[in-house]
């Protein structure tokens, strides 16, 4: 069974969406995340994907308080992403009520770091960041295009225990043109062993059921939500289904 797991972008408290990452695209969706939040519980979603833009941009976690008041007044299982970059950072999302942790940029940039993570806190706890480029690992708010290739990166991280990965296409986030099926496809039939969440462009539900049929164990949902492409009440079907 496919997880569907809607995401919560955050910029100065409040609920945003992106195009391609570009800060500039802003467009802001609610001003109260809880509410949106308590929405997708109301349809029966477990998950949510709570991304602190202001601190991927940052160098620590800046919107912690929204992930606390989230967790305080919902049930859904978070994971955060966004300014990671110290142990405290870890401790202050875990504390604020996080389930997981989404590391990307400091599993390049902070090797061992990374690895201090993953055996303290564990794989079920953290989740490997993959953001991609034409095929090529972005990090930093996506500002900046490394030279790793996604395969070459998931198999060194694989090796280093990781058991959980969000994938994102960049160049499909926020537009609503589609995922990237061969992609994700390609990964799933290359990691086996790995969980992987797909994210970026999924427009239609029917995309829903293409990413469950070749292997991919979770979705990330954001503005297809927001915009009325895929309706809550369709999503509770497909959970209940």
């Amino acid at each position: 069974m496919l997880t569907i797991i809607p995401a919560i972008d955050i910029i100065e408290g409040k609920c945003v969406r992106l195009s391609k990452g570009d800060y500039a695209s802003k467009k802001i969706y609610n001003e109260n995340p809880v509410e949106v939040a308590k929405a997708f519980e109301d349809h029966g979603l477990k998950r949510l994907h709570l991304v602190d833009l202001d601190g991927a941009k940052a160098t620590h976690v800046v919107n912690w308080k929204v992930l606390e008041n989230i967790a305080a007044q919902t049930r859904l299982v978070i994971d955060f992403g966004g300014g990671l970059k110290s142990d405290n950072d870890l401790h202050i999302v875990f504390n604020g009520g996080a389930a997981m942790a989404t590391i990307g940029s400091i599993a390049i940039k902070e090797r061992e770091l990374f690895c201090s993570w993953l055996d303290r806190f564990g794989p079920e706890k953290i989740i490997l960041g993959a953001d991609v480029h034409e095929r090529k690992i972005a990090i930093s708010g996506w500002k900046e295009i490394t030279d790793s290739d996604i395969i070459d990166f998931l198999d060194d991280h694989r090796k280093l225990g990781v058991k959980q990965v969000i994938c994102t296409d960049i160049s499909k986030d926020g537009m609503l043109e589609g995922t990237s099926l061969e992609l994700y496809t390609e990964l799933v039939q290359r990691f086996q062993q790995i969980s992987l969440i797909a994210s970026g462009g999924i427009t239609q539900i029917e995309e829903l059921y293409k990413l469950e049929a070749v292997g991919v164990e979770g979705a990330i949902i954001g503005k297809a939500i927001y915009e009325g492409k895929i309706l809550l009440p369709e999503l509770r079907k497909l959970i209940n289904a």
